[in-house]
């Protein structure tokens, strides 16, 4: 768990995600605040893939 909370990757998708709740409070509400959303979301969903695969890889090696 700790390689998933403290991963650069993962904690600058997380403050990417804050600025983007700040722009769905104060910002206008068209088609690029649902862009922004699942361009946000697939930022999420690389940095998590990408931790996963680096463990994945690194346990294989152990062996």
């Amino acid at each position: 768990m700790r390689k998933y909370l403290f991963n650069g990757s993962l904690l600058s998708a997380v403050a990417g995600g804050w600025s983007v709740f700040q722009t769905t409070r104060q910002g206008p509400r068209d088609w690029r605040l649902i862009l922004m959303w699942v361009s946000w979301g697939l930022t999420v969903a690389i940095a998590v893939g990408t931790i996963a695969k680096e463990a994945q890889d690194s346990y294989e090696l152990e062996r």
